[in-house]
């Protein structure tokens, strides 16, 4: 089944030095973007000089080397086509709310760039696929479109394989819509910030996600502990979780001065 889009959407995915957010870079980041409109999405890849050594750990699983990427251009090079990919598109990728886009976010700060995802609907079809089967990427390409997914962990077949996977996806559930904002809101798992370290409760209260205040409500630990605002600024958190917290507290504070 073919994607209904009101504008372009954007499915992307990042093979990188490792897996921590704020301190780990992209050696590669594909793209499909699909149109309304149109049936052949527009695909570009490209490798990235992260800057830094891409440990052994890394390479094993991408396949990319220091040697491989040693003459390609920085991140900060690409980084205003990089973002003009992205612009006025709606986001898609696996795994991509929590990891890739959040990673992704930290470079475009690093490089200068502002990242609004303000108006960005973001599908996660690994959200979508654990709501639904509870499996991998590969397994969900083998089973979604009867295929084996060949040159796993490289970020074309990986951002092809999740493109693809969504349509069969529309295809074989009747209570999946093809709706760019349905499929958003089921992407959405309650959190505030794409790490999903500050999430909405069954209640709808927005509370902390982890550590020694997981489930205690922000509100109340801005105002009982307010040091811990200060620690998590300070700390190894992405940008967005850090951007949504000051948010809140702003928003706190001006409740508590009427």
């Amino acid at each position: 089944m073919e994607l209904k889009l009101e504008r372009p959407l954007v499915f992307f995915d990042l093979e990188t030095t490792g897996i921590n957010v704020t301190h780990d870079r992209i050696v590669e980041i594909s793209i499909v973007k699909v149109f309304p409109g149109k049936s052949e999405p527009l695909v570009i890849t490209r490798r990235v000089n992260p800057g830094i050594p891409i440990p052994p750990s890394a390479t094993a699983v991408h396949h990319i080397s220091d040697a491989d990427v040693a003459n390609e251009p920085t991140f900060k090079e690409i980084a205003e086509s990089i973002k003009e990919l992205f612009t006025d598109s709606d986001v898609a990728g696996f795994n991509s709310n929590k990891f890739d886009m959040p990673l992704l976010i930290e470079e475009f700060t690093r490089a200068g760039i502002t990242f609004n995802t303000a108006e960005i609907r973001f599908i996660d079809v690994q959200v979508l696929y654990h709501k639904l089967e509870q499996r991998t990427l590969s397994a969900a390409y083998k089973f979604y479109c009867q295929k084996e997914l060949e040159n796993a962990h490289s970020a074309t077949a990986d951002t092809y394989a999740t493109f693809e996977v969504l349509k069969a996806m529309l295809s074989r559930y009747d209570n999946l819509e093809n709706d760019v904002k349905f499929l958003s809101e089921m992407s959405d798992n309650g959190a505030l910030d794409l790490s999903a370290r500050i999430v909405r409760n069954a209640e709808g209260v927005v509370v902390f996600n982890f550590g020694k205040h997981k489930n205690v409500p922000v509100t109340e630990v801005f105002r009982k502990d307010p040091s811990f605002y200060t620690w998590m600024m300070q700390s190894d958190f992405p940008k967005n979780t850090k951007d949504v917290l000051t948010g809140l507290r702003g928003e706190w504070l001006r409740n508590t001065r009427k």
